[in-house]
């Protein structure tokens, strides 16, 4: 007994450690948000030719790059999970995060950036947390994306925000988005119905 009221004390104080370094009880204002640069908005719409490219190949519409500190694009991906028989973790940002840690390491991906045509689920946050990542940009947020798809079984899409997920690591990733969403919303026209 004493082990598990221990444990609930623990627990208590995780949950309670998590949400006073959370953006969302940090009291810091929603317009403290850093903004995107024109290059970041370039990149942004590339990632949206990736996504209408991955559906054209029979997958998921979904792509997403890095690109390093002085904004080359190391790599480019679009969704490789073709249902009903792809691999359901290789989502564009998982791929590309990978890819780009094998050609940049540790140092290199601190200073990149990945850019997504739609919010990083919380897999693929995790992934680009993982892989050190030090930036994200995004498209389109979840919550649009989960009225666009419903409940489709094709994305079984979390109701949770990657900067939700993302603050309870242990190091910053600066997160910029959503952006250009009816844009970002394009190439999902029509595939979930």
């Amino acid at each position: 007994m004493h082990h598990l009221q221990r444990r609930a004390v623990l627990l208590g104080a995780g949950l309670l450690a998590g949400m006073v370094s959370s953006p969302f009880t940090s009291g810091t204002p929603a317009s403290a948000q850093p903004s995107a640069t024109e290059a970041d908005l370039a990149l942004l719409r590339r990632t949206f030719a990736l996504a209408n490219e991955a559906r054209a190949n029979g997958n998921t519409p979904f792509g997403a790059l890095v690109a390093d500190a002085g904004g080359n694009v190391i790599v480019e991906r679009g969704n490789e999970s073709a249902p009903p028989d792809g691999d359901p973790t290789r989502h564009a940002e998982v791929v590309a995060t990978a890819a780009a840690w094998h050609v940049l390491g540790d140092d290199g991906m601190n200073a990149a950036t990945l850019y997504a045509s739609a919010e990083p689920c919380a897999m693929c946050a995790g992934a680009a947390y993982w892989t050190g990542i030090g930036r994200i940009v995004y498209g389109m947020p979840e919550n649009r994306l989960l009225e666009l798809t419903g409940n489709n079984p094709e994305n079984p899409t979390f109701s949770l925000p990657c900067r939700e997920v993302l603050a309870h690591g242990q190091r910053p990733i600066t997160i910029v988005g959503p952006l250009l969403e009816d844009e970002a919303a394009q190439p999902h026209q029509g595939y979930w119905s």
